[in-house]
């Protein structure tokens, strides 16, 4: 737990409220005298709080952001699978109390149970000193899955949009292919072309597949947009 503590830049005042944090009801199923009980209110709780704390980064970080994008990079970021990606980073997993058959069941490695299990974690440190400093400590943590989740929704987007355009003008998807790939293995450009049908529409470059073809799939949508505009459709 000490490693945790480190890692989540946390020295809990209140060490029973982590230890509580950490136990999972089938643990405490086995040990019933177990003073403190299990985490599942406590994850109830953190839920609760993580919600309020991406809300008021969210709202701070995007002023321009309506509330329906607001909601989905919300969502992108407290989902199951990001929440159990960081909960192995702060080796939650290995702090667990688990019951032998959870155990054996490789409970220590299951998304949903690492996924709750950070959200008590959340809940026991706003019990301990309170939302202000739980917020601070955790704003560094959740800012990288924020950005990232922006990042795929404006990907998204781009692509999205060029595909209701492509199948209303020419009744088909748009096929992007890799044009080149320049540089070393971990510092490499891609470029994407941009096919409707067999014609060549865009090209877009990256330092990943997926950001030269949201490059590609926003100049096809601004080049369709302005033939559109010259032809009066």
């Amino acid at each position: 737990m000490a490693k945790l503590e480190e890692l989540l830049g946390w020295n809990f005042t209140d060490k029973s409220l982590l230890d509580q944090a950490l136990t999972h009801r089938s643990f405490t199923n086995e040990n019933p005298s177990l003073a403190n009980g299990d985490n599942e209110r406590l994850e109830f709780l953190g839920d609760a709080v993580l919600q309020l704390i991406v809300s008021d980064m969210l709202m701070k970080k995007f002023p321009a952001y309506a509330e329906g994008q607001l909601s989905k990079l919300r969502a992108a970021a407290v989902n199951e699978h990001p929440l159990a990606e960081l909960s192995r980073k702060l080796t939650i997993g290995q702090c667990l109390r688990l019951g032998k058959g959870e155990e054996v069941s490789g409970g220590r490695t299951k998304p949903s149970l690492l996924a709750n299990a950070l959200e008590s974690v959340i809940a026991a440190m706003f019990l301990d000193k309170g939302f202000t400093q739980t917020a601070a400590s955790l704003g560094a943590i959740f800012e990288p899955l924020i950005l990232k989740g922006d990042a795929d929704s404006t990907c998204l987007d781009y692509k999205t949009a060029l595909q209701e355009q492509s199948m209303l003008l020419f009744k088909t998807m748009p096929i992007y292919s890799v044009l080149s790939e320049t540089g070393p293995d971990h510092d490499k450009l891609f470029e994407m072309g941009l096919f409707i049908g067999e014609k060549f529409i865009a090209a877009g470059s990256g330092k990943s597949k997926k950001e030269a073809e949201k490059q590609a799939a926003r100049t096809a949508l601004l080049t369709l947009r302005k033939d559109q505009e010259e032809t009066g459709g």
